[in-house]
Parts: C-alpha cells; sequence; structure tokens
C-alpha cells in the first residue's frame, strides 16, 4: 500500500495512539546525508526516556563513493524497547529511505509489512538509474508487501528553511534532521535533547544552530499535521536494574576502561605511571586514539605513529620504561606489529594489543564487522610466542575487558591481545557506571632485593620476572630479542636453556587460567545442545536460546571471555550436553581451538558476510541438533 503524500492541514488532528514493547527502525541515506548522526540522537533521546536500546551502524563500503551510488549508502539502525535487549534487532520494523540507493541496498532486510518512509524528492531519474532501478518502486507496485509513506522530505525541509541565511547545499545538508524530528514524532520522543545538542555543537555557527533546530520542529510537526499520518506510537520505558548510566560505543568504553585501568593502578602509589597508548590510524580502531586524546588529564599519553610498526614499537619502549603500554590497531595492522608482539614475549614486557577485527583479507572490507583474527592472535607470530588473548562480548564489556588486559599483562609479565570487533566497536548501548569503590585495584609485584636482583628471576606463582624501570640505582638492566639465559637474561644460545624458556614462556600463560572466574551458563548445566560464542555473537546467541528455552527446548549457552588460556571448567561443562555447538562470524576458528585441545566432535555455525548474526539464524542453527 503506497500513501501518496496529501497537503498539510492547518489544525491537529485526531491521532490513534499504540503502545508497542519494541521497534527497530533503520535511517538510510547517502554517505552525505548524515544518517550516523541521525541515528545516534534518535538513540540517546530513547536512552533518555528509559527504553533500553542496542545500535548497528553500517558505514559506506566506500568512503567516496558517488552520490546516490549503492557503495554509498549508509545505514543506522536502531532498536529501543521496554524490556531487557541484547541485539539491534534481526529485522527493522521501519525504514527511513532518503534515496532510491537506500531502498535498493536495505529493503531485503525490512520485514514484510514494514513501514518505508521514502524522501519522494530524491526519487529522481538520475537517482534511480545509480540504484539500479528501471521503475520508480514508490509508483508500481513492487513494494505492495509493505506500507509505504512518501513524504517529499528535500522540498519540505527547504521551504522551513527559507528565511535562514544559508547556501542550497546547507539547506539540504539540514533534512536529516526534519526525517529525525517526523520520526520523534511518530514515535513520541521529545525533542529536547537534541535541540540542546544543536545548540552545543554548533554554538559558533548560529546559522546552522537556527537551520537544524528550524528542520527538526518542522519535521515533528509535519508528522503532527499531516493527514496521512493517522497513528503515533509509544513504547514505554525499560524496567532496567537501580543505578546511574549512560550511553556508550565499545570503543568508547575500551578508551574509558584504560583510562580507568591507569587510575587503580595509581591509586595507592606516589610515583604514579602513565597511560601509553601509541596507534595508527585505522578503521574501525582510530575511536579509541580519538577518546584517549581527551582524558590527558588522568596521566594518560597518546601518540599517533607514522605506521603500525612504529606504535608497537613506541609502545614497548614504554613497557621497557615502566609505564603501562596499550597499541591499537585492526586485523592488518596486527600482522605488522607481529614481529614487535614478539619482541615483547621474548623481553617479558607487560604491553596491551587492542585489536578491533574487521572483514579480511588484506584490506578486506574495513567498515564490516568479522572475528576471523582468532588465529592470528594464537599463533601469527614466529617461533613459540604466547599470548593471553581475552574478548569482551558486548560494548559495556569492553570496559571491565580493557581494565582486565591491563591487569593479566602487568601480573604475567606478558603481552595480552584484547579482541573486539567492528559490532562491538561502533555499536552502543546503557552502560551502567560502575560504583568506584567495586573496581579491584591493580597492583604491581615490586618486591625486589637489589641484593640479588636478576632482570629474569620469577614470582613462584605467576612466573612473571620482575618489572623494574631502567637506570633504579641498583636494578639495572639491559633486555632484547635474543634469547635469554635463565635468571641473568645473558644472551644464551644454548639449546637446554632455550627450551627451558620456550617453557616457561608458555607455562606463564597457561597459568592465567588458575584465576580465572568460574564459567557462566545461560540455562541448565546438562541438556541436548550448548551453544559456545565469543565477542559480538554474545547478544543473539543469548536472545536465540532464551526462545528456545521458553519453548521448551533443552538449550543452553556460554560466552568465552578468556580464549588463551581456556578456563579450567570448560571442558566438563561441555561434556554435560549431547551436542556443542559454536557459533562464530568466520569459518570455524574457536571450534578449531576447542577441537584440538578437547578432542570433541564439536559442531559450528559460521557466517562470514561481515554482517553480524541474527537471531533467527542461531536459532535455526540449533533446532539442527535438538
Amino acid at each position: 500500500m503506497v500513501l501518496k503524500r496529501t497537503q498539510l492541514v492547518t489544525e491537529k488532528k485526531n491521532i490513534n495512539k499504540q503502545t508497542l514493547d519494541q521497534v527497530t527502525i533503520r535511517f538510510a541515506g547517502d554517505s552525505g546525508d548524515g544518517m550516523q548522526l541521525t541515528g545516534s540522537q534518535f538513540t540517546n533521546t530513547s536512552a533518555v526516556l528509559g527504553n533500553d536500546v542496542a545500535t548497528f551502524p553500517d558505514f559506506p563500503a566506500e568512503i567516496r563513493a558517488p552520490a546516490g551510488s549503492l557503495p554509498g549508502v549508509s545505514g543506522f539502525q536502531i532498536c529501543f524497547s521496554s524490556h531487557d535487549i541484547k541485539t539491534p534487532g534481526d529485522t527493522p520494523d521501519v525504514l527511513v529511505a532518503m534515496n532510491p540507493a537506500a531502498l535498493k541496498v536495505h529493503l531485503k532486510d525490512l520485514a514484510k509489512g514494514g513501514l518505508i518512509i521514502a524522501n519522494e524528492d530524491a526519487f529522481t531519474e538520475p537517482n534511480l538509474k545509480k540504484a539500479g532501478y528501471a521503475n520508480n518502486p514508490l509508483e508500481d507496485d513492487s513494494l505492495s508487501y509493505f506500507r509505504v509513506i512518501q513524504v517529499p522530505i528535500s522540498k519540505l525541509n527547504a521551504q522551513a528553511l527559507e528565511d535562514v541565511e544559508l547556501s542550497n547545499k546547507e539547506v539540504n545538508r539540514s533534512k536529516n534532521f526534519f526525517a529525525l524530528g517526523l520520526m520523534y514524532w511518530l514515535y513520541n520522543r521529545p525533542m529536547d535533547t537534541t535541540l540542546d545538542w544543536i545548540e552545543s555543537k554548533f554554538s559558533k555557527l548560529p546559522q546552522i544552530v537556527l537551520a537544524n533546530s528550524k528542520a527538526l520542529k518542522a519535521g515533528y510537526h509535519y508528522g503532527e499535521t499531516a493527514e496521512l499520518f493517522t497513528t503515533s506510537y509509544e513504547v514505554p520505558k525499560a524496567q532496567l536494574p537501580v543505578g546511574t548510566y549512560r550511553q556508550l560505543t565499545g570503543n568508547q568504553a575500551l578508551a574509558q576502561g584504560l583510562v580507568a585501568a591507569i587510575a587503580l593502578l595509581n591509586q595507592n602509589r606516589q610515583d604514579k605511571k602513565k597511560a601509553f597508548y601509541a596507534s595508527y590510524p585505522i578503521t574501525p580502531a582510530s575511536d579509541i586514539l580519538h577518546e584517549l586524546s581527551k582524558h590527558k588529564n588522568f596521566n594518560v599519553m597518546t601518540f599517533q605513529a607514522e605506521d603500525e610498526i612504529a606504535a608497537v614499537g613506541a609502545a614497548i619502549g614504554a613497557a621497557f620504561g615502566g609505564h603501562v603500554a596499550i597499541t591499537g590497531t585492526s586485523g592488518p595492522g596486527l600482522a605488522l606489529k607481529s614481529e614487535a608482539i614478539g619482541l615483547a614475549v621474548m623481553t617479558e614486557l607487560p604491553l596491551v594489543v587492542v585489536n578491533v577485527q574487521r572483514a579480511g583479507p588484506s584490506t578486506g572490507m574495513p567498515t564490516k564487522t568479522e572475528q576471523a583474527d582468532l588465529l592470528q592472535a594464537m599463533y601469527g607470530r614466529n617461533g613459540e610466542s604466547p599470548c593471553i588473548i581475552v574478548a569482551p562480548g558486548s560494548p559495556g564489556e569492553c570496559f571491565d575487558y580493557a581494565i582486565e588486559a591491563v591487569r593479566l599483562a602487568i601480573k604475567y609479565m606478558c603481552p595480552v591481545i584484547l579482541l573486539s570487533d567492528g559490532y562491538l566497536a561502533n555499536g552502543a548501548e546503557p552502560w551502567a557506571i560502575p560504583a568506584v569503590e567495586n573496581l579491584k585495584p591493580i597492583e604491581i609485584d615490586e618486591a625486589v632485593n637489589k641484593a640479588d636482583y636478576q632482570p629474569y628471576m620469577r614470582n613462584e606463582d605467576t612466573l612473571a620476572r620482575p618489572w623494574v624501570s631502567p637506570g633504579v640505582e641498583g636494578l639495572e638492566h639491559r633486555i632484547g630479542g635474543l634469547e635469554k639465559e635463565h635468571i641473568s637474561g645473558n644472551v644464551s644460545y644454548d639449546p637446554q636453556n632455550h627450551e627451558f624458556m620456550t617453557h616457561i614462556r608458555q607455562e606463564k600463560v597457561d597459568r592465567v587460567a588458575d584465576s580465572l572466574p568460574k564459567t557462566d551458563i545461560f540455562g541448565e548445566a546438562t541438556g541436548d545442545v550448548l551453544v559456545v560464542g565469543w565477542g559480538c555473537t554474545q547478544g543473539a546467541i543469548i536472545s536465540a536460546v532464551e526462545e528456545l528455552q521458553k519453548i521448551g527446548k533443552k538449550v543452553s549457552s556460554l560466552h568465552v571471555r578468556y580464549i588463551n588460556p581456556l578456563p579450567k571448567d570448560l571442558l566438563p561443562i561441555m561434556q554435560g550436553y549431547k551436542t556443542v555447538l559454536v557459533v562464530e562470524l568466520n569459518t570455524g576458528q574457536l571450534k578449531k581451538l576447542l577441537r584440538s585441545q578437547y578432542a570433541m566432535d564439536i559442531k559450528g555455525y559460521h557466517k562470514v558476510q561481515g554482517q553480524p548474526l541474527k537471531i533467527s539464524e542461531v536459532k535455526q542453527a540449533i533446532l539442527e541438533y535438538v
């Protein structure tokens, strides 16, 4: 059913108001249409209202794609609800399509019977041709399975801004606020949060403030007065645990976690250490550098290096100098850093390596998500070169595991690779701000006796060597990439010593398992199927398992956050189920690790499309084994 544009009425009409439990909206348009901004503002407003929210920004495949082309389409999906949610939704209920290309790219995901709000002004012959349409889909029956409302967004926005002193190009750039205002009216969202943001963001550009504010209000009042909108919707406040919340993306949470880690380390110290973050700009990890650069007042130093190798080298230098060293990258950058990470393994220095994974190989699809760097993190270095590996399961968990990565690196004097991904990095959720007193301090073993100090003497429990800053009187030492003699740290080519040091470096990582927390199981401890996931698959897995549990299926799940070493209780847990199914966004990398370590016939469901998992996909995969 296609609803044609009608004239505005001069007074408010009777509106049928409906209450919904959950809504998923996708904003889609050209890369210059401000869809990420529009989605972010709708998210923030919904969070302020008390809804639970989950988002999925989908960036263009090409940075400089021609306007109106399919590769240049930018999307932002938000799911907001009156109950706890764990994913941004499988299929959108509403698609706001700012041009034909946006409709073409995203129509396949829209639920049947879903609502399309189309900017009819953009459906011109040139734009239709760029999108590959022979006919205008707004004028034929190709959209008969959907509810379609045509709105001349560009024209109405220009009319609303006739008296604002801006160029036509600048006026047209405000049309995303018109669309946002319309959606605010449709879902009973107030405009105040966005109006305040506009005032703050563009405070030095009064005409931009005026234009964006007027566009937002014009869109809202259009929905209020246009005859074709006869129903508005309301999603009540969610009943979330009591606390103070803020909206965070995974990259922001990870950066905040690193800031918290250095504060926890310095809590009881007179000589304050610094967090040194060295990085080369790379999608989708760059936002961590941007966020950390704002926090110099918290003993945080940031260094934008000329390349990936320089970044990790500088970080290792900072670790040798006695500071908390972090380097961040994505998959291609991790490959370049591999030799230097081996140096950190040999010198046994604490180093945190953040890898925000993306689709590969090589440059691959920089803006799309994937989990295909797990085996690279495990084995992607020359020689026997073990590292600790951790992986958060949600945007909010990126905060916790940033702290944990720093803690483990210092406690075991070993590189720690933290595997995030594009889905976690750019996705957002309400994050309960933790009480500072509940955050465990990070401690350094500084019990070094100058009389018998040796660079490679070891803690009996952790096997970690002392972390001593160079140049301390009586504790002078040197380290390097050549094999070390046990205790003394002198260069050694002795075969037995090399084998001994190889095993002790591995044993040091293995001992991390002694201090890992108990693995949580979502569901019963025995049953037909145990679904195992890691990283960004958590939300879809838990949601799918929960739905199947409600209809009586004997299904449980667990999420592996410590990947190297694996938790000691993982094997006995898996043995309690008839089938173990590993779900991941690669061709089966965690499945390979579990099979090799436990010699079990573990099944797998794998997706490699640059897109996150859907709940329906996981359910279908589970049902094959129930």
